[in-house]
C-alpha cells in the first residue's frame, strides 16, 4: 500500500472543521494532482469555479500559512503516486501509433533540456565544482537506475578521488562512516526518492560531511536532506523515467571542474596522451585480419582445391 502523504494526512486531521463544500475541493484536487499542482491559486479557483479567496482559506485550514506550501505537498502527493504502471498506463490511452509515441518521448526529452539550459543556475554548479576540487574523498551515491547516472559522473572526474559505491545499503553506511569534514557526498535520487540514497545523506550530515543533492525537486527528501542541491527533471512518458537531462547536467559539471583549472586538467590529460595514442585498449583491425575467418565463397574454393588435391 502506498503510504498516506502529508497532504492526505492534514486533509484528515482538517475534515471536522471543513464543511461538504470544502471537503468536496479538497478531495477534488487531491483526485487529480498531475492536473492541479502546477496552478497557481487563481487558476485552482478557475478550474473548480469557486472564489481564489475560497481556495486561500481552504488551504489555510489545512494548517498550511502559504499556498507555495501547499503547491510543494500537492506536487509530492502527485509524485508518491507515480509508478512505472501508472505512467504506462496513462501513455497507453493515447490514441497513435508506436512512432507517436516514440516522438512524444523524444519531445518530452527535448523540453527537459531547454528547461535545464534556461534555468541552470550557473553559480551554484561553479560553486559545486569548486568544493569537488577542495574535497579529498567523493562517494557518489546513485541507486538502482541512478547507478548509472553515478557511476558515469565519478568516472569523468578526472584525478578525483570519487567513487560511486554499487551494493547493498551496508556497504553505502561502511562508505560513509569512514568521511570527514574533508569530503563531499553526491546524492542523486529523484520523485519519492530511494531510502538507501536519502539514508546515506542523513548519516553523512550527522557525521559532518558537506552533501550535494541531484534531484527534480527543492521538496524531495533529497532536496530536504542535503546542504544545497540541483534540480533537473526526468518526467517522461517512458516508464523508466527520462536521464538526457540529468546526463547532461553531469556533462555540464565536468566541463566546469575541468575549467575552473585547466592547467590542471591538461596535465592529468598529457599523463594519458601517450596510452590513447598507442594503448593495446584500443581495437586494431589490422592486429585482428590472421584471426578473422575469410569469406565463405573464399572457404568453399579452398575446400574444393583441398579435395582436388587428395583425389590427384
Amino acid at each position: 500500500m502506498t503510504p498516506r502523504s502529508e497532504i492526505e494526512a492534514r486533509f484528515a486531521e482538517a475534515q471536522p472543521r471543513l464543511n461538504a463544500h470544502r471537503r468536496q475541493l479538497v478531495q477534488a484536487i487531491l483526485e487529480s494532482p498531475g492536473e492541479t499542482f502546477f496552478l497557481s491559486s487563481r487558476q485552482l479557483a478557475h478550474r473548480y469555479q469557486v472564489d481564489p479567496a475560497t481556495i486561500v482559506r481552504t488551504i489555510q485550514a489545512l494548517g498550511y500559512e502559504r499556498f507555495a506550501d501547499f503547491a510543494a505537498e500537492l506536487r509530492q502527493h502527485f509524485v508518491s503516486r507515480l509508478t512505472p504502471y501508472t505512467i504506462m498506463e496513462a501513455s497507453a490511452r493515447v490514441r497513435g501509433t508506436v512512432a507517436d509515441q516514440v516522438t512524444h518521448v523524444l519531445e518530452r526529452d527535448r523540453e527537459n533540456l531547454d528547461t535545464l539550459r534556461s534555468a541552470l543556475d550557473m553559480p551554484k554548479i561553479v560553486d559545486l565544482a569548486k568544493r569537488i576540487h577542495q574535497s579529498k574523498k567523493i562517494v557518489i551515491v546513485g541507486v538502482d537506475l541512478a547507478f548509472t547516472l553515478s557511476s558515469f559522473l565519478a568516472y569523468g572526474l578526472l584525478g578525483f578521488d570519487a567513487e560511486a559505491p554499487a551494493g547493498s545499503s551496508g556497504n553505502l553506511y561502511h562508505k560513509i562512516r569512514t568521511l570527514t569534514n574533508r569530503d563531499l557526498v553526491i546524492g542523486i535520487s529523484f520523485g519519492r526518492c530511494l531510502k538507501d540514497t536519502v539514508d546515506a545523506l542523513v548519516r553523512a550530515r550527522e557525521r559532518g560531511v558537506p552533501t550535494f543533492g541531484i534531484t527534480d525537486s527543492e521538496t524531495t527528501p533529497v532536496g530536504r536532506h542535503t546542504d544545497d542541491c540541483v534540480c533537473v527533471s526526468i518526467a517522461s512518458t517512458a516508464f523508466a523515467g527520462s536521464y538526457v537531462a540529468p546526463m547532461a547536467l553531469f556533462n555540464a559539471i565536468l566541463v566546469t571542474c575541468a575549467h575552473i583549472k585547466p592547467k590542471r586538467s591538461l596535465a592529468l590529460l598529457r599523463q594519458s596522451e601517450a596510452e590513447y595514442r598507442s594503448s593495446p585498449r584500443w581495437y586494431d583491425e589490422s592486429a585482428d585480419l590472421n584471426r578473422i575467418p575469410p569469406p565463405r565463397s573464399v572457404r568453399t574454393r579452398r575446400a574444393g582445391t583441398r579435395r582436388a588435391t587428395d583425389r590427384a
